[in-house]
């Protein structure tokens, strides 16, 4: 029986990339390929793969370049958000560089 997961590219161990395969959007399994496996184009952290699996065996490894590009958006987004929501010194009432304030 064929089954289908996302998986995307967390890190590379010396020639082997380390996928995280998903299933319904959570984290289910790593899956070790050597790094000539994968399509170059994908050969970077973050990038997005359909797999197709029969049994134990890895059967399809497809780069999915839009699905990658909007993962990275995505992130980015959040990223923005969190550094724009932290607070300022201003906003602690201290300075920003450490020194004392005016009027002290």
């Amino acid at each position: 029986m064929m089954r289908e997961y996302t998986a995307v590219l967390d890190r590379f161990e010396e020639e082997t990339a380390v996928l995280l395969v998903e299933a319904d959007g959570e984290v289910v399994d790593e899956l070790f390929v050597h790094r000539r496996e994968l399509p170059p184009p994908g050969r970077e952290q973050g990038a997005v793969f359909e797999l197709r699996v029969c049994g134990d065996t890895l059967r399809v490894l497809s780069y999915r370049p839009t699905e990658t590009e909007e993962r990275a958006a995505a992130s980015q987004r959040r990223f923005d958000r969190l550094a724009r929501d932290l607070p300022t010194a201003d906003d602690e009432g201290g300075a920003t560089d450490g020194g004392p304030t005016d009027g002290e």
